[in-house]
């Protein structure tokens, strides 16, 4: 049954723009068009849409997505693919984990420290006695590393 974009949107709930998108980037199926110019699609496009939404809930990028859907469209069965790639996932989240309980350690390190300091004794020259290069460990200047996995 063919349904205009605004239909698909209606029954998938996702904004007729970020549709265009997928349409745009390769995601969604070649929509046919009518003669005046809209899209039309099909039932196969509910099932795409519901698989990007699928893997964008397991941290799938749209590029990493539309190759999945690529290697489909080949012909291919992505399930080896989409296994690397949940395992990529995974070890990514597995480092993220590793510096978020790194970092939470410090800053009850900090908290036990601030406990014992005297705001009095706070450097006027300093911004706070609580948070330094010292006590963070961290080189005078040096910006923390805030990228996150891709």
């Amino acid at each position: 049954m063919a349904m205009r974009i605004g239909d698909l949107s209606e029954r998938t709930g996702i904004p007729v723009k970020t549709l265009r998108y997928y349409d745009d980037i390769g995601i969604l199926p070649a929509a046919d068009r009518t003669a005046s110019g809209y899209r039309l699609y099909d039932d196969r496009a509910l099932g795409q849409v519901g698989f990007v939404r699928a893997a964008q809930a397991v941290g799938l990028s749209l590029g990493e997505i539309r190759g999945v859907i690529a290697l489909r469209d080949q012909g291919t069965t992505p399930c080896a693919h989409v296994l690397e790639l949940i395992n990529q996932r995974r070890a990514e989240l597995d480092q993220r984990i590793s510096e978020l309980e790194s970092l939470r350690d410090q800053l009850g390190s900090l908290a036990r420290r601030a406990r014992r300091l005297d705001p009095r004794d706070c450097d006027p020259d300093g911004v706070c006695h609580l948070i330094d290069a010292t006590a963070t460990g961290a080189a005078p200047g040096a910006m923390p590393d805030r990228r996150s996995p891709s």
